[in-house]
C-alpha cells in the first residue's frame, strides 16, 4: 500500500500526458448518449454490457471494439463533448499539458468530414483550461497511399495540429511501411512520433527512429531486449511514452509487479506515465500512476522524474516547458 504522502503527491503533483487516443477515452455512458443523439444502433443492451465486453486479449482484440465504439462520432459537437470529457477527467488529475492523438481515418471511412473530426477535437481543447494540442495518427494497418490521402486531407487545417502519430496493430506493419509519407510530414515540419516496441519487436524502435526519424517512442518497453538500442535511447534521452494500465490490460505484461517501468527508470531511459485508451484500460493518468506506484518499489524521487520527464518531452516552447519544470520543482520541495 501506498503512503498518504506519496499517495497525495501522486495525485497532486503537476503533469503532462503525450500518449491518449483520444476516441479511447469515450466512455460506455457516452458511447450510448451519442449512439441515442444521432440514431446509431449499437450490439450491446446497456452501458453495463458494453463495459463488461472490456474483456482483451490482445491488442486486436481491443481494437474491434475501439473502431465500433468509435461509430457513434458523426458530428462535430460529438467529437467536442468526446474531448472536453477528456480534458475534464485530464484537469482534475492535475494534467496540466497533453498531446492528443486522433485517428481521422477511423472517421473519415464512415464518411464524417476531416474537418468535422479536427474542429470538434480542437474547439473543444481551446475551451479547456489544460493546454492541449493535437497530433493526427496514421492507422498502419492501412496503406501508405491511405495515409498520403489523409495527409492531404487534413492538411488545409494544419494549424489545428503540431505533429503526426502512428498507431493501430503494430505486429505485420512495420515503421519502414510509412517511410515516405513520414519523410513528407518532416519537410511540411511536424513533429513526428510512432508506436513501437509494444507487441512489435525492438527492431521496430530501431526503424521507427532510423527511418521515420521520429522524436518519440509510443510504448517501446520492449526495448530492454536490445542492449544496443536500451545504451542509445538513454544515450540520446529519446523519450518512452510508456502505458502501464494498458500494458497489462493487453497483456504485454500480465501483472502490473511484472511492468519493466522500474527496469526502464533504472537504465536511464526518459520514461513517462501516459494512459493510452482510458475509457478501455481502467483509468486515467492518476490512475495509471496509483497503480504503478502500489506494484513496484517507487518512490518520491521516481514520482518527481517521471513528472519532469513528462515536460521534458512535450513539444511546447523552451520558456512553457520550463515554467512547468519548475511548477514540478516546487511541488516536491515543499513536500
Amino acid at each position: 500500500m501506498l503512503n498518504d504522502q506519496l499517495r497525495a503527491a501522486l495525485q497532486h503533483m503537476p503533469k503532462a500526458e503525450l500518449h491518449i487516443h483520444i476516441e479511447g477515452s469515450l466512455e460506455p455512458e457516452l458511447i450510448f448518449a451519442l449512439a441515442e443523439r444521432n440514431g446509431v444502433a449499437l450490439n450491446y443492451a446497456s452501458v453495463e454490457d458494453l463495459r463488461a465486453a472490456y474483456a482483451f486479449t490482445d491488442l486486436q482484440s481491443f481494437l474491434d471494439i475501439y473502431y465500433a465504439g468509435a461509430s457513434v462520432l458523426l458530428q462535430e459537437q460529438d467529437f467536442y463533448d468526446m474531448t472536453a470529457a477528456y480534458l475534464a477527467r485530464a484537469e482534475a488529475d492535475n494534467v496540466r499539458h497533453c498531446e492528443i492523438f486522433f485517428d481521422p481515418q477511423t472517421h473519415t471511412a464512415r464518411g464524417v468530414p476531416m474537418r468535422t473530426v479536427i474542429d470538434g477535437i480542437h474547439r473543444a481543447c481551446q475551451d479547456s483550461p489544460v493546454s492541449a494540442t493535437l497530433i493526427l495518427s496514421f492507422l498502419r494497418h492501412l496503406s501508405e497511399e491511405d495515409a498520403f490521402a489523409t495527409l492531404e486531407a487534413a492538411l488545409p487545417l494544419r494549424d489545428k495540429y503540431i505533429g503526426i502519430g502512428l498507431d493501430s496493430s503494430e505486429v505485420g506493419n512495420p515503421p519502414e511501411k510509412f517511410a515516405r509519407v513520414f519523410a513528407r510530414c518532416r519537410e511540411l515540419g511536424f513533429h513526428l512520433v510512432a508506436h513501437a516496441g509494444e507487441e512489435g519487436p525492438p527492431a521496430y524502435i530501431s526503424t521507427a527512429l532510423d527511418v521515420l526519424k521520429v522524436e518519440r517512442i509510443d510504448h517501446g518497453v520492449r526495448c530492454l531486449e536490445d542492449a544496443a538500442l536500451t545504451a542509445r535511447l538513454a544515450r540520446e534521452q529519446i523519450a518512452l511514452t510508456v502505458c502501464p494500465l494498458s500494458n497489462v490490460k493487453l497483456r504485454v505484461f500480465d501483472k502490473m509487479e511484472q511492468h519493466n517501468l522500474l527496469a526502464l527508470l533504472d537504465a536511464g531511459l526518459a520514461v513517462t506515465v501516459n494512459s493510452d485508451d482510458p475509457a478501455y484500460f481502467g483509468g486515467y493518468m492518476n490512475d495509471n500512476f496509483i497503480a504503478t506506484f502500489e506494484a513496484l518499489p517507487l518512490g518520491l524521487s521516481h514520482a518527481q522524474r517521471l513528472a519532469r520527464n513528462g515536460f521534458a518531452a512535450a513539444f511546447l516552447p523552451a520558456g512553457q516547458k520550463q515554467k512547468y519544470l519548475d511548477e514540478v520543482d516546487a511541488f516536491f520541495a515543499a513536500l
